[in-house]
């Protein structure tokens, strides 16, 4: 799992409206990742909804935001026309990125232990490095919170 001021581990991901999008490609302005369970779930859909509303005010903030889960594209693809979602979606089915990120954890649910993505969002400054990390994500107030982080990069 990548730390504060540690370089944020590369990847190449496909991201919805078509294409690639790798990560060092985008140095020179900050990123945020933010990662969630799943497609078309209550929080899940809250917290896409929410980025995608405020998706203008990060990039006047000079960011770009996308969102990670393991759902493949063609789910991800109705999930944005289900909520015109403007957030681009980028599909991590093969689960290589979020190890890396260390987001794929055991979680307990009702008694009922079972791996899944632990709903989180990382900061990356301009040179790539993580300057922020949300874990254990709550969806009220947590747009709010990461554009503030950002606009005070």
């Amino acid at each position: 799992m990548p730390e504060i001021s540690e370089p944020a581990p590369d990847f190449t991901l496909p991201v919805t409206g078509g294409g690639d999008v790798t990560l060092s490609a985008l140095r020179g302005s900050p990123v945020v990742l933010f990662f969630y369970p799943r497609d078309d779930t209550p929080g899940c859909t809250k917290e896409s909804i929410g980025f995608s509303a405020s998706l203008s005010d990060f990039e006047d903030a000079g960011a770009q935001v996308y969102g990670i889960s393991r759902d493949t594209m063609a789910k991800h693809d109705k999930f944005v026309a289900k909520h015109e979602l403007t957030v681009p979606l980028l599909s991590d089915a093969q689960g290589e990125v979020t190890e890396a990120y260390g987001v794929w954890v055991e979680k307990n649910m009702y008694g009922k232990k079972s791996m899944g993505i632990e709903r989180s969002t990382f900061l990356i400054d301009a040179d790539g490095k993580i300057a922020q990390v949300w874990r254990k994500v709550k969806v009220p107030g947590h747009v709010d919170a990461v554009l503030e982080a950002v606009r005070a990069l």
